[in-house]
């Protein structure tokens, strides 16, 4: 568990097949390929008000204070903030940045779990943000980016 909380996207216990190991890695490559191509700008930084976000570097800034992410929470954000306005459901989020689809009795409330670390982490006021937003009955997006926003 500490291992995924510093940012490992995933744990295989011993002993393990060498084809789970595959798909454990096809599941990755497949998510990095997904992300990697969400529409970041070209130069892959972003500036939304205070944050700075360097797609690149994996870094994200808040004025000029480095906010440390997990690899987990990384990608959540670049996937709501390369699809900005978009909603996402909790099952899409599984799906795109942990690379499974849940079962139906497969608890999704980790990405809520995730939402809320990031919220503390960027918004001004996390009990009302202003970056990652809800919309009851779709899911999470991040509000729209202008494009005077981006570098």
């Amino acid at each position: 568990i500490t291992g995924l909380e510093l940012g490992a996207d995933d744990y295989v216990i011993k002993p393990f097949s060498p084809k789970e190991l595959e798909a454990r890695i096809r599941c990755v490559l497949r998510r990095v390929e997904k992300v990697g191509s969400a529409g970041i700008p070209n130069s892959g930084v972003i500036h939304i008000g205070s944050i700075k976000i360097d797609t690149n570097k994996r870094q994200v800034y808040k004025g000029n204070e480095r906010i440390r992410l997990t690899g987990m929470e990384f990608s959540l954000l670049e996937l709501l903030v390369g699809r900005s306005g978009k909603p996402f459901s909790r099952s899409e989020i599984l799906q795109e940045v942990w690379g499974f689809t849940p079962a139906h009795h497969v608890d999704t409330r980790v990405v809520d779990v995730h939402v809320s670390r990031l919220r503390a982490k960027l918004e001004d006021d996390p009990s009302n943000p202003e970056l990652i937003l809800t919309e009851r009955g779709m899911g999470y997006f991040f509000r729209r980016i202008l494009e005077s926003e981006e570098d």
